[in-house]
């Protein structure tokens, strides 16, 4: 592995360019992961979308770049990076057309009738008026208050309008990992029902069909003991509250979920985080996958 030269040896954030060179084949973002180890995925990839690295001079913005030896890669650390990141949420990737954000449990998406606290969108609003007070953002989807994790968000009516109407076709991959209560013993399935919300906002699942709106979850075990289960969930449709009900279907309530049926609430939030969201880029066609950590909480009860 090739080691930056002496004179850029000092604290990258001090540097205004780091310049590397390759000394073999490789992708870009593995080449990156090691080079700038102090770096994760998700900051390279917002380098990337701000066009803050160049190849022999010539900006590159796609992670899987091939590179070749003898080529220098110039990395530009500008303001950008150095940006305050808003409070309660961290952006990982913003470009012209949208931002993809990572939020906290306890966390409102949108502001609701009974509740105008600070939320995703009102932080990300602020966060974008800040650079031009006539910029605005649009809500695409949103996560459960408890939930944390992946969502994204549009720049612009237009691409509201493009994402909301190909909904379906331009997510390539949702998916969640989630913490219930005991062992499931099938280690993975599908759950299908129909979902109908009551007056009190609670959401009732029916096995009836058209009795409600129809709504698929399929997951998946990654770990479990004897008390508790860690899943990998894919949804074929986003329906609200749809993981927490499906969960509670099939007898293992989502950990700290009182409202549907949970009993222990080991890790002081919902066991829900937003893994991985992959999408068709409206603009530039390219898919576009973010992928999160699993939460150590959420770990800490399997080790």
């Amino acid at each position: 592995m090739h080691t930056p030269s002496s004179e850029l040896r000092t604290k990258i954030g001090k540097v205004k360019q780091t310049c590397l060179e390759v000394t073999e084949p490789a992708e870009l973002m593995k080449f990156m992961l090691a080079e700038i180890p102090s770096k994760s995925r998700n900051e390279l990839k917002s380098l990337l979308a701000h066009h803050q690295i160049s190849v022999d001079g010539e900006v590159v913005t796609k992670y899987n770049h091939p590179l070749e030896i003898g080529q220098q890669l110039v990395v530009t650390w500008t303001k950008v990076l150095m940006e305050k990141q808003p409070e309660g949420l961290t952006i990982v990737f913003e470009d012209p057309h949208i931002i993809i954000v990572e939020k906290r449990a306890g966390l409102l998406s949108i502001a609701t009738a009974t509740e105008k606290e600070q939320t995703a969108y009102s932080i990300l609003s602020d966060h974008v008026k800040k650079r031009d007070p006539k910029n605005k953002i649009f809500v695409l989807h949103r996560l459960d208050r408890e939930t944390s994790g992946v969502m994204m968000f549009a720049k612009s009516e237009k691409i509201q309008q493009l994402l909301q109407n190909a909904w379906k076709d331009a997510v390539l991959e949702r998916s969640y990992v989630v913490v219930v209560e005991g062992a499931v013993t099938k280690e993975q399935g599908t759950i299908t029902s129909w979902l109908t919300e009551s007056k009190a906002y609670i959401m009732y699942s029916s096995r009836t069909p058209n009795d409600g709106q129809k709504a698929v979850t399929h997951y998946k075990v990654l770990k479990k003991n004897k008390n508790y289960s860690l899943l990998e969930v894919k949804l074929e449709t986003g329906r609200k509250n749809q993981i927490r009900v499906h969960m509670q279907d099939i007898g293992h309530s989502v950990i700290g979920d009182k409202k549907y049926g949970a009993i222990k609430h080991p890790i002081g939030r919902l066991g829900l985080h937003a893994r991985v969201l992959a999408f068709k880029h409206p603009i530039t066609g390219e898919e576009v996958r973010y992928e999160t950590d699993i939460p150590k909480e959420f770990l800490n009860l399997f080790s």
